[in-house]
């Protein structure tokens, strides 16, 4: 796979959007609950390419939401696929991927794309590319499981994952509380048993 050539690479929630604008975005990637109301900012970016998915930030199957399926994360990996098929891309391009908060689905998408621009670098060096990027990064587990079956990764993306939620918790304290609230304790296991 040709490389993105991505200069920037951007990870944010939705309250942090506008403050994107003059930084010449050239590649979106909505990562949205279902019926969010599309976001007005992006119609004050320059021009732009943007894709927009809808599905709900959880792990596990739920009544009345939307779990991210491996059909969602193959499309996200087809995103990164296009984005190194995108000559635009490969000159000073910025890819901005957010979620609700820019915390777990976008920070997942993040790593896949990463994980499949640098196929042969190490799931703990991936991991540490991502919080370079967005330092509170707690990857939906689910997505990055389908990811790491779809990329051949073998578990070891899925594996690394509990290493990276304990840095996670000494950035954000609040994880210890939040993630079991949120039906994510299983999250908060695998950090707490690295």
């Amino acid at each position: 796979m040709k490389p993105l050539s991505i200069s920037i690479l951007t990870v944010c929630g939705v309250d942090e959007i506008a403050a994107q604008r003059g930084r010449s975005v050239t590649h979106v990637l909505s990562l949205l609950d279902p019926g969010w109301p599309d976001i007005a900012s992006f119609a004050e970016f320059a021009e732009h390419r943007r894709s927009i998915m809808h599905f709900h930030d959880i792990i596990d199957e739920a009544p009345d939401k939307i779990a991210p399926t491996q059909a969602d994360v193959a499309d996200i990996l087809k995103f990164g696929a296009g984005l190194a098929e995108d000559a635009a891309a490969r000159s000073n391009g910025h890819l901005l991927v957010h979620c609700q908060m820019g915390i777990s689905r976008s920070t997942a998408a993040m790593l896949m794309l990463l994980a499949q621009v640098y196929p042969d670098e190490s799931e703990p060096r991936l991991y540490e590319r991502l919080r370079g990027i967005r330092p509170q990064a707690w990857p939906n587990s689910r997505m990055v499981g389908f990811a790491d079956d779809l990329l051949g990764r073998n578990g070891r993306l899925l594996g690394a994952l509990g290493p990276h939620y304990r840095e996670a918790l000494k950035f954000e304290p609040k994880y210890h509380e939040w993630m079991p609230m949120l039906g994510r304790g299983r999250e908060l296991d695998l950090a707490l048993a690295s």
